[in-house]
């Protein structure tokens, strides 16, 4: 017999439109000769498995701003289609299209606009390279552009600093256009981060993450094994340096390095790990592919971890003062209320 049967829960519950969710269900038995569907918000999904407890899903393509939209299931019997119950799902709402995202986005603090960087490929120049998505959406370009800026941070005075990959440089930028040169020398330079005392750390292609102190006063800090990139950076409540890297393999790992420079694995088993961001409790958050699912992972400081968000090429997040997390894709700026507080500088 025909049932729709019933939702039990939705994981993750967070997700960007193309992100796979996971429907977990009792008594869900489809006819074999009639039709079923899973619905978000009355649009059908594309199913790429079921049973009649499991179903994946696919959500479509078609939000765009974000809501708490139904989850149901429906399976028809002869005139009449039997429907099962609504289950509340959080989907993502896109802010900005057309970007070319390679790393996280950040968060002014003076005034909660996200920031973001139209990399290009290295060496690309670009005329606008750098926006400012103001609280009211209003989208700003930045006028005097730096050559593939990638990694963002703001120090405790709200200055911000990009670096530029293609020239191995820290850039200090100014929202009227007054950029200048803060540190050279620096490789293939991509993550920065601050850490309490104020200190910046910028990361090379290579795996060398350089300490700097002063204006143009670069150090090796450490060295990670030569394959991995610090390409993505953010300290820790516990006052370690978190690393991540793009790789190849699905068992890529988390790098925690303490004060004194020395690494250690935090947690493997992510594919292709990219931009990360901590929040206020000490769960670490990192866009990777995780257990042949993408979208955020979320890892507590026990190294315990879980798809906290689903969505498709997401290379970074942040989060608001509000609670919003911020999330980057290659090409989109979204945003989703999460209620998660951050590590934001005040």
């Amino acid at each position: 017999m025909s049932s729709a049967g019933k939702i039990l829960d939705i994981r993750p519950k967070y997700a960007l439109p193309g992100g796979e969710i996971e429907v977990l269900a009792e008594d869900f038995h489809p006819d074999r000769d009639g039709t079923w569907a899973c619905l978000i918000d009355a649009k059908p999904c594309r199913i790429t498995a079921s049973s009649s407890k499991r179903v994946i899903a696919t959500v479509p393509a078609f939000i765009l701003e974000y809501s708490n939209a139904n989850v149901q299931l429906t399976v028809g019997a002869g005139d009449a289609d039997i429907y099962s119950n609504e289950y509340k799902i959080h989907l993502a709402g896109r802010l900005a299209d057309e970007m070319h995202i390679v790393a996280n986005p950040a968060i002014d603090p003076s005034d909660d606009a996200i920031i973001v960087t139209r990399s290009g490929s290295r060496g690309q120049h670009l005329e606008n390279t750098i926006y400012r998505i103001e609280p009211s959406g209003y989208i700003d370009e930045l006028p005097d552009p730096v050559l593939n800026p990638t990694g963002i941070a703001f120090d405790s005075d709200g200055e911000m600093y990009v670096t530029n990959r293609a020239d191995g440089e820290v850039w200090v930028v100014g929202f009227g256009g007054s950029n200048s040169i803060h540190a050279t020398g620096l490789g293939i330079a991509t993550g920065i981060a601050f850490d309490t005392d104020g200190v910046m750390y910028v990361g090379d292609r290579s795996g060398t993450i350089y300490r700097i102190k002063g204006f143009d006063d670069a150090q090796v800090f450490a060295t990670l094994e030569p394959s991995v990139a610090a390409y993505h950076m953010a300290f820790g409540l516990d006052g370690k340096l978190y690393v991540s890297a793009p790789g190849l393999a699905s068992s890529d790992a988390i790098y925690a390095i303490d004060k004194k420079g020395d690494a250690k694995v935090f947690y493997r088993g992510l594919g292709r790990p990219q931009g990360l961001a901590f929040d206020a409790e000490g769960n670490l958050y990192v866009a990777a592919c995780y257990r042949g699912r993408h979208g955020i992972v979320r890892i507590t400081p026990d190294a315990s971890a879980e798809l906290f968000v689903s969505g498709n090429n997401i290379v970074g997040l942040c989060f608001t003062r509000s609670g919003d997390m911020i999330v980057a894709t290659n090409e989109s700026v979204y945003s989703l209320p999460v209620g998660v507080q951050g590590t934001l500088l005040e």
